[in-house]
């Protein structure tokens, strides 16, 4: 569901992608700090979890793609951040951390940068 709307992001114009995609980010932060207060084992954190890493596997695949307009320096740190929050929230799911305001920081500062 994720890939198809993004796919469908990604033939708009480059301004509309970027709104969306700070959005999609908005939204993550959003779920980030519903489950920091609900605990790491909760419902809500594995939902938010789960929406950040397919989040963040849809942005990967998009920047791993020649097609992609960014630098090829921006798009491998891009990516790089990609996995480090992938791994973030691998750890949270299985209790291992609550490193919640990482990724909230993390998907923060993408989102601002998107502006």
């Amino acid at each position: 569901m994720y890939q198809q709307r993004y796919v469908q992001m990604a033939s708009e114009s480059s301004q509309t992608a970027r709104a969306r995609e700070k959005e999609a980010l908005e939204k993550a932060v959003l779920k980030l700090t519903a489950a920091k207060s609900k605990g790491a084992l909760s419902p809500e954190a594995f939902e938010a979890t789960d929406f950040v890493r397919r989040l963040w596997s849809i942005f990967i695949s998009d920047l791993s793609n020649d097609e992609n307009g960014l630098p090829h320096d921006l798009r491998a740190s891009l990516i790089s951040i990609g996995f480090w929050v992938r791994r973030e929230t691998d750890l949270i799911d299985r209790g291992e951390s609550v490193n919640f305001d990482g990724l909230i920081d993390v998907n923060k500062l993408i989102a601002d940068g998107l502006t």
